[in-house]
């Protein structure tokens, strides 16, 4: 690494899928920045040694996808709110003294998003449901809660799962949390005006969602967290049936502005050229 080049990068397992690098080169490249984003392929096991190296060699920072979130809140030295609430730390920073900072930007990044491309008629005090109970799931239920969603439905194959994660965020948030069984479909997503897909259900590669949008309103939205593909079949479901639906795409990117500005010094904007060259990338 020569003098001055900032060097970032993304580590998950696997990591070849992800479009954060050239969401940021494209950052770099607009804005005249010398430095460079890389993705990291680690696995569990590695996870520890490779940061430690990491942060040694130079690097400013790392973003932190699946399946390394919660190991990296454990390894960081000091947490912001938001991965304390979440218990996950998707953004790691190497500070001068040698410690690690931890942040959560996910929260932040699908507000962003929804607030962006849902209307908030559909989320401000209304009943929402979140699909899964995993760390998607918990970033979602905290965005919906700070948008003001009066009653956020929370939904899992293994309901037990689904109950301990609304009773371990009951005290925390504002909005009333209802636990249910995917069996209870029906009744769960009557009245609901925005369902959130936190699962990778319907993911390239995944198997899809085996739903039906019936029992929505014809007034209710959808808000797919997978952007790949553009159109799952969730949210070809809804736009056929004439409901607002978006994909994960926005929250990507919204999330990846305070991570670039804290890699790279500057704060990038979130334009359309941005969102083309990323789809663009989908589709090839």
């Amino acid at each position: 690494m020569s003098d001055g080049l900032r060097i970032a990068g993304v580590i998950g397992f696997p990591i070849a899928h992800s479009l954060s690098p050239r969401l940021h080169q494209f950052w770099l490249t607009e804005l005249g920045i010398a430095g460079a984003y890389v993705p990291l392929a680690v696995a569990r096991e590695d996870f520890y040694v490779v940061i430690q190296g990491l942060r040694h060699a130079g690097f400013v920072g790392v973003n932190v996808t699946v399946p390394h979130k919660q190991a990296a809140y454990a390894i960081a030295n000091t947490v912001d709110k938001a991965a304390r609430k979440t218990g996950a730390a998707n953004l790691l920073l190497f500070r001068p003294d040698r410690t690690i900072h931890g942040r959560n930007t996910d929260v932040d990044g699908l507000c962003a998003s929804l607030s962006e491309e849902i209307r908030s008629d559909k989320i401000n005090g209304q009943v929402t449901a979140v699909l899964g109970a995993g760390g998607a799931a918990r970033a979602a239920v905290w965005a919906l809660d700070r948008l003001s969603a009066c009653e956020i439905r929370i939904l899992n194959r293994d309901a037990a799962r689904a109950g301990r994660l609304a009773a371990e965020l009951t005290p925390q948030v504002s909005a009333n949390l209802v636990p249910l069984a995917w069996s209870e479909w029906n009744t769960a997503t009557t009245g609901v005006m925005l369902l959130v897909n936190a699962t990778s259900g319907g993911m390239a590669g995944a198997q899809p969602l085996d739903i039906r949008l019936e029992s929505l309103p014809p007034r209710a939205a959808v808000y797919d967290l997978v952007y790949n593909p553009l159109e799952t079949n969730l949210v070809r479901q809804a736009r056929q049936r004439g409901l607002v639906a978006a994909n994960g795409l926005g929250m990507l990117i919204h999330q990846a502005v305070p991570a670039f500005e804290a890699f790279f010094g500057a704060k990038p904007q979130v334009t359309p050229a941005l969102r083309a060259h990323l789809e663009a990338a989908l589709k090839t």
